[in-house]
């Protein structure tokens, strides 16, 4: 019997992480219809694979399936916030962090911030300039474009606004980092 569903994956972060699922679900005969950061519509024969199968092929490789509805909107937050940081190139300059996630996932911002303060450890403004000040690192580390023009591209209304964040967040500042390549980096998913 075929049957389609969408599920909701958490710690599915990035293009390579599309990438392994899409491969192993398809290699169990799972049909991928779409394939985004952290959801994926699929069909499948249920005599063939079971519910519980797929979730074991998800969870082998490093994933986690995600039922609880407000724990859904959580990893869509996350996702959102993720594409709007990481992969935008410079929306963060043209639009609010805030309207992008209004605007994305139909809710206001009070309630996401509430729903995601409630599951998480972080606030979601919180959780957005962690996710800001590692991207800071990268571009920092990639050496291409000035501490202004960083500024202005991750949405800062100063390079002092920016070095601020940067050292309450990091305890160092950004002249110290650019020194420090022994500094790590935070990947995506340990945020």
């Amino acid at each position: 019997m075929e049957i389609s569903k969408t599920l909701y994956v958490k710690y599915m972060v990035c293009k390579c992480c599309i990438r392994i699922l899409r491969q192993e679900l398809e290699q169990h005969g799972i049909q991928i219809h779409r394939i985004v950061l952290g959801e994926i519509d699929i069909s499948y024969d249920s005599i063939k694979i079971t519910d519980v199968g797929i979730e074991k092929i998800i969870n082998n490789n490093g994933f986690e399936l995600v039922t609880n509805k407000d724990k859904i909107l959580v990893e869509q937050i996350k996702t959102a916030v993720i594409e709007l940081v990481h992969f935008a190139n410079n929306m963060n300059s043209i639009i609010r962090n805030s309207d992008y996630l209004v605007e994305k996932l139909g809710y206001s911002y009070q309630h996401l911030s509430a729903v995601f303060s409630k599951y998480e450890e972080n606030t979601l403004e919180k959780y957005i300039i962690l996710h800001k000040i590692e991207k800071v690192k990268e571009m920092i580390e990639y050496g291409d474009l000035t501490l202004s023009e960083i500024a202005f591209t991750m949405g800062y209304s100063s390079v002092q606004y920016l070095s601020t964040q940067f050292k309450n967040i990091t305890g160092i500042s950004v002249t110290d980092y650019k020194k420090a390549p022994d500094v790590e980096r935070k990947s995506i998913a340990e945020i």
